[in-house]
């Protein structure tokens, strides 16, 4: 029988942004409170999986939400840029603006690319060639890879055969999630998704570029 081995895409806890910027890539922007309470909820519930690998994104988010679960394991942090947030010309700015600001139009021309930021084709790319190395590291085991909200939903939407251009209200990738790719051998056999902080999640419209 062919190994398996199973690849958790977790995505960051709650970050504390009180002025409502869309960060992005942004440095500085790190988990508020329940943030870290979330990055613990998610590392005590992977504490007894066979993991033995942890990467991330190198953003200060994502590398605390993984700091408590490569502490449960015992293991080093690994710094990956194929992890890191999609690129987005609009960062900086105020969500709450974002679509009302005149200035902003000329970015939304074509949302199937996006037009405003990083292809989706070029963030699948990044992602499956991370996946793909996490897989082989791996084998026979389990990794986890804490990234942002599009990158995992992006490449969770090209793992299931459907197409990029998608609402970003839809998104199935709630703060500190796990999207779980499990393989036999090479294949890639089932998707799976969870939210062990749920709990903690607050109510509210998706914020995209987190």
């Amino acid at each position: 029988m062919a190994e398996t081995t199973v690849v958790h895409l977790l995505r960051h806890g709650e970050v504390h942004n009180p002025q409502g910027i869309l960060y992005g890539r942004l440095p500085g922007y790190h988990l508020s409170e329940t943030g870290h309470l979330m990055a613990e909820t998610v590392a005590k519930a992977l504490a007894d999986r066979d993991i033995v690998r942890v990467y991330s994104s190198p953003l200060e988010r994502a590398q605390e939400t993984a700091a408590p679960v490569a502490g449960k394991l015992g293991l080093e942090i690994a710094l990956d840029d194929r992890l890191i947030e999609a690129g987005n010309v609009l960062e900086g700015r105020k969500i709450a603006n974002l679509v009302r600001s005149p200035r902003n139009f000329r970015h939304f021309w074509h949302p199937g690319r996006p037009s405003w930021g990083e292809p989706y084709v070029q963030v699948v790319a990044r992602m499956r060639a991370m996946v793909d190395s996490a897989r082989v590291e791996s084998r026979g085991h389990e990794a986890v890879l804490v990234s942002h909200q599009l990158p995992i939903w992006m490449i969770r939407m090209a793992a299931e055969g459907r197409r990029l251009w998608h609402d970003p209200r839809r998104r199935q990738c709630a703060l500190a999630s796990l999207t779980t790719f499990s393989f036999e051998g090479d294949r890639l056999v089932s998707v799976g998704y969870s939210e062990p902080a749920a709990a903690l999640v607050k109510s509210g419209p998706t914020v995209p570029g987190a």
